[in-house]
Order: structure tokens, then C-alpha cells, then sequence
């Protein structure tokens, strides 16, 4: 499964995805927990970003890999680890909510991103 995302910062710097069929609370489509510096890392100072994300390898793509599945009493998702990102190591941990879940149908044992250019 390959799709494209767009993610968002608001005025207040809070980073969002943009799922127009979801249909849990805007809340739960918030960055948090280290995704958010993810996106201030692959987005820099860019008000919004496109990814594209897949639970298969891609060319150009780096890599998120899950450590631990957490409990839904802890929130549900996963934690995953970035461990470079262009090259560089970064060494980041985040937390994929379970909106994870409802994209990919599951939590992908690694999970492959890459910025894209939109117009």
C-alpha cells in the first residue's frame, strides 16, 4: 500500500495529518509525541508538506521502524525509531497513534516515507 499525505503546522505549531474520511475527532489526527519533530525535520520551515508512505520498500525512501506496539490503554499505535534521515542520524523516536492502524490496516513492522513536491 503506497498513499500520499499531506501534514500541516497551524498557528499555534501543532502539526496535523489531513484524512478528509476520517471521522474520529480532528485531535486524533495530531502529530505528537515525536512525530511532530519529525515533520520539523523533513518539512523544515514549510507551513504544510506532502509524504508519501508505504509498508513496502520504495526507491528514495527512509525508513521508520517499529519497537514496541503499546497497549490501547497507553494511547494504542506504536513506538517507532528513525534512525537517520538523508544520511544523517537522527537517532528519533515517536509515537504513531492508532490512526496507524486505520491507514495501513495494521502497525507495519517498518514503515517507508519520502517527501514529495506538490504545486
Amino acid at each position: 500500500m503506497v498513499q500520499d499525505f499531506k501534514f500541516y503546522k497551524e498557528l499555534d505549531e501543532r502539526w496535523y495529518v489531513e484524512i478528509p474520511e476520517w471521522k474520529g475527532s480532528k485531535e486524533d489526527l495530531e502529530m505528537v509525541q515525536g512525530a511532530d519533530t519529525m515533520l520539523d525535520l523533513v518539512c523544515g520551515e514549510a507551513k504544510a508538506c506532502f509524504l508519501t508512505f508505504a509498508d513496502v520498500p520504495f526507491d528514495g525512501a527512509e525508513v521508520l521502524v517499529l519497537e514496541h506496539v503499546r497497549d490501547a490503554n497507553l494511547g494504542g499505535g506504536g513506538d517507532y525509531f528513525l534512525q537517520q534521515y538523508e544520511g544523517e542520524t537522527t537517532l528519533l523516536r515517536l509515537w504513531l497513534c492508532e490512526v496507524t492502524n486505520y491507514v495501513f490496516k495494521g502497525l507495519p513492522e517498518r514503515i517507508y516515507f519520502k517527501k514529495v513536491p506538490k504545486d
